[in-house]
């Protein structure tokens, strides 16, 4: 008999297995291959937040590399390019991927990432980053739990959390244009925050959806696919959350 991959725990009738193949077994041959795959998907999100701080305060600390930036906005923007298309391979292509290829990519836009936001450290107090680090990291992980345990369907929070980031995306567009009041700029950044957190939840969740829905090789393959994507979709979330949380207690130099 088929193993019954509805990740949220619901009763469903059993179904052929050559009309919803899985590559599971059982309930508990897929509950490990869950554990298996968060904890790689947070390990690799963890290692490359250190990368990020690392090439952030490195460059923060070398006036040279720092003054360069500063000096010369097209490299920001040359960096910021490569930022999205690298993101977008990555979110497109990222199970099609060899995981050596997938890896090179992802840490590659971590140390992209580290070097424009090498920035904050001269718009922010090292406290307050600090401080919003901290915050960044229990409101994450108090939802990356609730995610990972509950058998609430997430995917109608999904939704809305997208039609909102859409809509903070239009809103700070128009925003360099017509620019805002302090009291609209804060009410965004607290909308994002709940959007980000709200992400947070969905993504933890989809990971285990994505591996009762596998399509892979064999169980190996699938976890490591799926644990390379699911560790970029946490991190981005994560990222956006620390700079939104950043944005609501900084305190500008």
């Amino acid at each position: 008999m088929a193993f019954n991959n509805n990740p949220y725990g619901q009763q469903q009738q059993q179904q052929p297995r050559d009309l919803f193949p899985s590559l599971w077994q059982s309930e508990d041959e897929f509950n490990s291959a869950v554990s298996t795959c968060l904890a790689r998907v947070f390990m690799r999100m963890f290692a490359a937040l250190l990368v990020t701080a690392a090439v952030s305060f490195g460059i923060y600390q070398t006036p040279g590399a720092m003054d360069y930036i500063i000096m010369n906005p097209t490299i920001a923007i040359v960096m910021m390019i490569a930022q999205i298309v690298v993101v977008l391979i990555l979110s497109f292509r990222v199970m099609k991927m060899s995981p050596a290829v997938s890896n090179v990519m992802f840490f590659a836009y971590a140390i992209l990432t580290g070097a424009t936001l090498s920035i904050i450290f001269i718009a922010y107090d090292l406290g307050t980053i600090f401080q919003a680090f901290a915050v960044a990291a229990l409101m994450f992980g108090a939802m990356a739990i609730y995610g990972s345990i509950t058998h609430r369907n997430l995917m109608g929070l999904g939704s809305i959390c997208f039609m909102g980031l859409i809509g903070i995306i239009i809103a700070s567009i128009i925003g360099i244009f017509v620019g805002f009041s302090d009291t609209t700029y804060l009410i965004i950044n607290y909308v994002a925050v709940l959007i980000f957190v709200g992400l947070t939840a969905y993504h933890t969740q989809r990971i285990k959806n994505m591996l009762a829905e596998a399509n892979a090789a064999n169980q190996e393959e699938a976890v490591r696919k799926i644990s390379v994507y699911g560790a970029l979709v946490l991190y981005l979330s994560f990222i956006n959350l620390f700079l939104r949380l950043l944005a609501i207690l900084g305190r500008r130099r």
